[in-house]
């Protein structure tokens, strides 16, 4: 059980099957499920998940890793694009399982934690003093730190599920209880930031498991 700072919530994973967020004018798909899985030696294995945003503008939601780089653009080509039709790409925070393939990418316009890039050229943007950058009127980047200091979610309004939270690491996977205190730079932040998503979003895409629903009382 969660809270949203304001009551308790469940959250439900999705099935595998159920991947897909269809709605007008975005749709979300996740591309690959992210997953993080300790080893007997003491190590991890760990990869982001990738999501894709489709409507009047594409946007990618975290690349992956550099280990990903062909199943990335065979996942576009699976959906009649190639790395060139992309025009924003938004990584939820700097980890090597989320950025590794922003070199696909150089004509799109790039947000990596709260810097907005397009090219060489930055744009002025108020993330760090918690305001969101709005992509337009229904996709926005919401700032949420805590996982690292400049982490950022992505919110889509309007989809079949109602309002979709992409979050990268703001939360692990579905009910992460308190794991993702120990992958987290600042648990306060980070709660505050959690509660936020939990209470406005419908479905949370998390940064290494299964899609969830937030389903309040």
């Amino acid at each position: 059980m969660e809270t949203d700072g304001k009551g308790p919530c469940r959250t439900v994973p999705v099935t595998q099957s159920e991947l897909d967020f269809p709605g007008v004018p975005y749709s979300v798909s996740v591309l690959k499920v992210g997953y993080c899985i300790s080893q007997p030696d003491g190590t991890f294995r760990a990869d982001g998940t990738i999501t894709l945003i489709t409507g009047p503008k594409i946007i990618l939601v975290d690349t992956g890793g550099p280990w990903d780089r062909d199943f990335l653009k065979a996942a576009l080509k699976d959906r009649g694009l190639e790395p060139g039709d992309v025009n924003w790409v938004v990584c939820t925070h700097g980890h090597s399982d989320h950025v590794g393939n922003l070199s696909l990418f150089p004509a799109a316009v790039i947000v990596v934690g709260y810097d907005i890039s397009e090219g060489d050229t930055y744009r002025p943007n108020k993330m760090a003093e918690g305001q969101a950058y709005t992509i337009d009127e229904h996709v926005s980047v919401v700032p949420s730190p805590g996982h690292m200091g400049q982490d950022v979610s992505v919110q889509v309004t309007g989809t079949s599920a109602g309002t979709v939270l992409v979050a990268g690491d703001l939360f692990e996977r579905c009910s992460d209880d308190d794991s993702w205190k120990d992958l987290s730079m600042n648990t306060a932040v980070q709660e505050v930031s959690r509660q936020e998503a939990l209470r406005t979003a419908d479905v949370i895409i998390p940064g290494h498991g299964l899609p969830f629903r937030v389903l309040r009382n």
